[in-house]
């Protein structure tokens, strides 16, 4: 079992990691394959070798594919400045996950909008020809 300290320092880890990743995505890599990248999470793996960087591109498939394309690219420069930024002895290794949670939430929440009006619009019919 993993002590409590431990876990409260990778949350914090990888809350700066997130941030500074974002940064970066935002800033200071000129590929121009990476589009609209926002970082919406990191996941540190317990040892810490290993970080999962979720990431929300906006646009279709295609451009997300080519977006993640750069970022793999970019990987071993985004991990030299963090060991830098951050002062860590070894940054983490990085993998790169598309991440569609936003967009599948919209999507329920217009599902649900329209069911709720569909359902409405009945009960609203019979009431108006009594």
């Amino acid at each position: 079992m993993e002590r409590r300290g431990a876990k409260h320092h990778r949350g914090r880890l990888g809350e700066a990691l997130r941030e500074e990743i974002e940064t970066l995505v935002e800033g200071e890599l000129a590929d121009p394959r990476i589009g609209l990248v926002g970082v919406t999470g990191v996941i540190l793996a317990e040892d810490g070798r290993s970080a999962q960087v979720l990431v929300d591109v906006e646009g279709d498939d295609r451009e997300a594919d080519r977006s993640l394309e750069g970022l793999e690219a970019a990987r071993e420069y985004i991990r030299h400045e963090l060991a830098s930024r951050l002062r860590l002895r070894r940054a983490p290794e990085l993998i790169f996950r598309l991440d569609r949670s936003e967009r599948e939430r919209a999507r329920v929440e217009e599902l649900l909008t329209r069911t709720k009006k569909r359902n409405k619009t009945p009960a609203n019919a019979s009431e108006r020809k009594a």
